[in-house]
């Protein structure tokens, strides 16, 4: 029988639910990471999916003081060699060197690429926003309201495990900051460390000479981005290309109209190739936002490839070897290129290659000197039809 409580004995006090489940650690954590963001991503989440895809199945360990005192002066001889072999004035900051581990890029990343993948993100909200959050007709047991208010509050979610997901691919499998040669804030290189190593131990490489093959690809980056206008003037580019996308929202919608809700992977299934909405514009003025993304992008990584391959033959006896375990890494490797579609920037290969032919016809008809002048302005980098033919550069800028 239970037990009648006595006359004038005092009631326990009644105590919501949601305080005793913030005593709970497990939803202390579930309400941070809810809370940790009020934008369009979800910062907090996708740092820690992508700390635990990067880390999944391999060790990551610690890189060693050895290792920081190497990288550190392969740097230095890379920054006297870049300098001397482009003419390209140093950057006026000291680079502050990092040898990270797989889950300090990602960390870094999830910070350095916040400017770049918000826009997008948020595009991609107000484009759902304005088609009524999704489905034309609510599935069994929802309402439009409802499933509206879900979308709402899950988007930043499924956009953060998007972004984590990318981030922990590459985090696997990156060597440097700069593998997505896109500019970032100045003052520091990144090396991940242990895929350095794993990298060097796969293909039977020279530690040191590796080494120094990577840093000359990172200060190589570092010259060409540590103009003052570079950043601002790439950034204006990926906002302007964002803001006038014709978004192809048909494959999500459809996604989203057989969502059941009952699954709890079912939402993050549905935003699987979420970066493959922004498609090819059937307009002139949007295929020419388009093609000076894809140039800027394809002239820097084509720089980087030519100065590399100028410096590597001259201070690198296992050059050759080097490059050819590059090529062979990368083959048929589509995944490498996923940040570049989850910022609407799909490059192709052939255009990386376009831009390293570019700089090697430049240089042999004009020298360094003048390839360096691209880094002089904006107005002096190529267009995709001066990549495609440099005279028309060199008729421009000489």
């Amino acid at each position: 029988m239970a037990r009648m409580a006595s006359p004038g004995a005092e009631e326990p006090p009644e105590v919501p639910l949601s305080d005793v489940l913030g005593e709970v650690p497990l939803f202390r954590e579930i309400q941070r990471v809810l809370l940790a963001s009020t934008g369009p991503v979800n910062w907090e989440l996708a740092r820690q999916i992508g700390i635990a895809v990067a880390s999944w199945g391999v060790e990551d360990p610690r890189p060693t003081d050895e290792d920081r005192r190497g990288l550190a002066e392969v740097v230095r001889v890379a920054e006297l060699a870049v300098a001397e072999h482009t003419g390209l004035p140093a950057p006026t900051d000291v680079a502050r060197i990092e040898s990270f581990r797989r889950a300090d890029w990602v960390e870094a990343n999830a910070r350095s690429l916040r400017d770049l993948i918000e826009p997008v993100a948020a595009r991609l909200s107000a484009a759902l926003a304005q088609q009524g959050g999704g489905p034309a007709a609510p599935m069994p047991g929802t309402t439009p309201e409802l499933m509206e208010m879900v979308l709402q509050r899950m988007m930043p979610l499924l956009l953060g495990a998007q972004v984590g997901g990318v981030l922990g691919y590459l985090g696997q499998r990156v060597l440097g900051q700069y593998d997505l040669a896109v500019p970032r804030e100045a003052g520091a290189l990144y090396f991940v460390v242990p895929n350095i190593a794993r990298f060097e131990s796969d293909w039977s490489l020279e530690p040191i000479e590796f080494r120094t093959f990577v840093a000359l690809h990172e200060v190589t980056h570092r010259f060409e981005f540590a103009r003052p206008w570079v950043r601002d003037h790439f950034m204006r580019l990926v906002r302007d290309l964002v803001e006038h996308a014709e978004l192809d929202l048909s494959g999500l919608e459809q996604r989203l109209e057989s969502l059941d809700l009952s699954d709890p992977d079912a939402l993050s299934k549905a935003f699987e190739g979420m970066n493959d909405v922004f498609g090819q514009s059937s307009d002139p003025e949007q295929r020419l936002r388009i093609a000076r993304v894809q140039s800027f992008m394809a002239a820097a990584e084509g720089y980087g490839d030519h100065v590399m391959e100028g410096l590597g033959r001259k201070l690198l006896p296992t050059y050759s070897r080097i490059e050819e375990a590059l090529l062979r890494h990368r083959e048929g490797r589509h995944g490498d290129q996923a940040l570049e579609r989850l910022l609407g920037l799909e490059m192709k290969r052939e255009q990386y290659r376009l831009g390293r032919a570019f700089c090697s016809r430049v240089a042999e008809l004009g020298g360094e000197a003048t390839l360096a002048r691209m880094w002089e302005s904006a107005d002096n980098l190529p267009s995709m039809p001066e990549l495609e033919e440099p005279t028309l550069w060199l008729s421009r800028i000489t």
